[in-house]
């Protein structure tokens, strides 16, 4: 494939989480894949984000190991570091800095109405829920907007999401002038959802109720 010139590129942010010890068919379909194709097209940056990964319980030696197992397999499944720019999120403090600035401008009602809380807080009994599962999605903007992506690969279950990021990106640019690049959702609809293999109402996740749910 031909690759264009750096000044004509889009950018492209994109990340993944490390929160078990191998990507599954899902991971790779719906996210991995478009990644090594857009690294040709696109100056893309894909990160490892290990700090929503604690937005769960997570084990410290687990979270590093997988941490280093993920990138691995970014590489092997085709990523090139002359082409891309891989890394791991809590490498770059100015994430955490951002999020901090953008829970500022984040209505309470706002950050209660994204639906991925509600599932994941369903699931772990709300009284165990964090506040940082509760401000994923705003640390998620703050990934975005940090490296002034014109496009995110998202499947159904992160357009909210997105729409939450360039609300905030718009809310910030009018406050304090125009800084934030408000990005485009990239949705390849054939893979949009890749369905648990036991529950097919259910998105693949690695953290399925039953193992022979994912591949």
């Amino acid at each position: 494939m031909t690759q264009l010139p750096a000044m004509a590129r889009p950018r492209v942010l994109s990340g993944i989480q490390p929160t078990a010890d191998s990507f599954h068919l899902g991971n790779y379909l719906g996210a991995v894949r478009q990644w090594v194709t857009m690294q040709e097209t696109h100056d893309a940056f894909y990160c490892v984000v290990d700090l929503h990964a604690i937005t769960v319980p997570t084990e410290a030696a687990a979270l590093r190991r997988r941490s280093r197992v993920a990138a691995a397999q970014l590489f092997a499944a085709g990523l090139d570091a002359e082409r891309s720019t891989v890394f791991v999120q809590s490498h770059v403090r100015e994430h955490t800095e951002l999020a901090w600035i953008l829970n500022c401008l984040t209505g309470m009602g706002e950050a209660a109405r994204m639906t991925q809380f509600k599932d994941k807080s369903a699931k772990f009994g709300e009284s165990a829920a964090s506040v940082g599962l509760f401000t994923y999605p705003i640390l998620q903007a703050a990934d975005i907007l940090l490296y002034q992506a014109n496009a995110v690969p998202v499947g159904a279950d992160q357009k909210q999401h997105l729409e939450l990021t360039r609300d905030l990106g718009q809310r910030f640019n009018h406050r304090y002038g125009d800084t934030f690049t408000l990005p485009d959702p990239y949705i390849l609809k054939e893979v949009e959802k890749i369905t648990d293999l036991q529950d097919p109402t259910a998105k693949m996740s690695k953290s399925s109720s039953s193992p022979a749910g994912i591949l």
